[in-house]
């Protein structure tokens, strides 16, 4: 067997294969005596058949079988020995492929190109600059959170009197057009309404300043506007409520009145457990401030990431074989059209411009990714779950079985390794050039990375 490299340029090279007849004829023979062992033909006992009857029913299939698996071998292992580092894969050149002849060639030749991952020197300094955004953490940013986190710990507490952001419980009974009670009529109980729900102004004033006690008469699909919610409400199918056309009268058991939690040490404990040392408003406020700009600092460091990406994309630029990356992604992905290509080129051109950028960082710096920093990693995900949900005192030993079940799953392990080492990169960087940092508010932040 014989293979040749032949560099076009810098990104593109073509490979040519030379399989020979003393290459795969031992092999072929030894298979065809095997299938001649186990094949029945009619007319000769079993493994008797003649050998060009053999070779005539299984000669073709088994030579291109033995010489496709040569192929493959032999192509890869050059690839592995030559030590090339290529893009995408192998694709059978067009213009110097010939036509093979599986009956009559004892020779066969295969040409292909393939595209080279271009060799890069990526030099930082200090004189190289890359800014830094800060957010700051305002007063007002506090105060929303802990409108949100009140108004999340806030209960449903008993009122004698109704207003527009109560909550009222009671008993439906259907009138009839006479205002009467309806025999045999839609009468369900125990009905939880939210008052402000109501679209219709006139029928939601009716509620205003009742009492446990009190009756409304009311028709509920003009109150609601939405005989499906009305359905829902009545405890009715969606076809009753379609023809539902009554007014009902309301009797009213109970009223609920929402009320934010008070900021007292019972909320403080909630949230961060028995434990805490946040005992006051001021501590609490503080606390907040602190975990705002740790996640405003996540912010940052994204911004600055995505900031450096682009930075050394445009500074390096790597040289990539387009012509050879269209036509892959073409014969690799059947259902994408030329438009498709076109359209999204860029993007995956400046995709593959920064892996090859990382691969430079992570040769040179011998970066690297263990097990440890993996768990620490998916225990601090685990742990920001939880904490969008308000729940902060977690036990150590939920927050680390729910990290390993993140990492059993191959897609979301892969994702995270990605992510540390891409983290580790940008890190290098960092500490390779001069940060030009800045201070600036949310609203400047957000405009930033529109």
């Amino acid at each position: 067997m014989n293979i040749t490299r032949e560099n076009i340029d810098n990104v593109n090279a073509v490979i040519k294969v030379l399989i020979e007849k003393p290459d795969y004829e031992k092999t072929v023979e030894e298979t065809l005596k095997e299938y001649r062992q186990k094949s029945f033909f009619p007319g000769f006992r079993p493994g008797k058949a003649p050998a060009s009857l053999v070779k005539k029913r299984f000669g073709k299939a088994v030579l291109l079988d033995e010489v496709n698996k040569m192929l493959s071998h032999n192509l890869s292992k050059y690839i592995v020995d030559e030590k090339l580092k290529i893009l995408g894969e192998p694709l059978s050149n067009p213009e110097q492929q010939k036509d093979i002849d599986w009956e009559e060639d004892d020779n066969f030749e295969f040409v292909f190109d393939i595209a080279l991952a271009p060799e890069i020197e990526v030099t930082l300094s200090e004189d190289d600059k890359i800014d830094f955004y800060t957010i700051t953490v305002s007063d007002e940013m506090i105060d929303k959170q802990i409108d949100y986190i009140t108004s999340q710990m806030g209960t449903n507490e008993k009122a004698e009197e109704v207003t527009e952001r109560s909550m009222v419980k009671g008993n439906f009974t259907e009138l009839d057009e006479n205002g009467e009670e309806k025999e045999d009529g839609i009468n369900p109980e125990d009905v939880l309404m939210a008052v402000d729900r109501i679209k219709n102004e006139e029928i939601k004033k009716l509620f205003a300043g009742k009492h446990p006690g009190d009756t409304i008469v009311f028709d509920p699909v003009k109150a609601f506007e939405d005989r499906h919610e009305v359905s829902h409400m009545l405890k009715i199918s969606h076809e009753e409520a379609d023809n539902l056309n009554s007014e009902f009268k309301y009797t009213i058991t109970e009223i609920l009145e929402f009320k934010k939690a008070g900021l007292n040490e019972e909320l403080y404990k909630k949230i961060y457990g028995e434990e805490t040392e946040i005992k006051t408003e001021e501590d609490f406020r503080q606390k907040l401030k602190e975990e705002t700009a740790i996640n405003l600092l996540n912010s940052s460091e994204r911004k600055f990431a995505t900031d450096t990406r682009n930075t050394l994309i445009e500074k390096v630029n790597p040289e990539l074989p387009e012509a050879f990356l269209k036509r892959w992604l073409k014969e690799t992905n059947k259902g994408l059209t030329d438009d498709q290509i076109e359209n999204e080129f860029e993007g995956f051109l400046k995709d593959l411009k920064w892996q090859i950028i990382k691969d430079f960082f992570i040769r040179e710096n011998e970066l690297t990714v263990d097990d440890e920093e993996a768990l620490e990693f998916a225990k601090e995900l685990a742990y920001a779950q939880y904490s969008q949900y308000g729940i902060h005192n977690v036990p150590d030993d939920q927050i680390e079985s729910f990290a390993k079940m993140i990492l059993e799953k191959p897609e979301e392990k892969e994702k995270l390794y990605t992510k540390l080492i891409e983290d580790k990169v940008v890190e290098t960087v960092k500490n390779k050039i001069t940060l030009q940092n800045k201070e600036v508010t949310q609203d400047e932040f957000n405009e930033l990375i529109k």
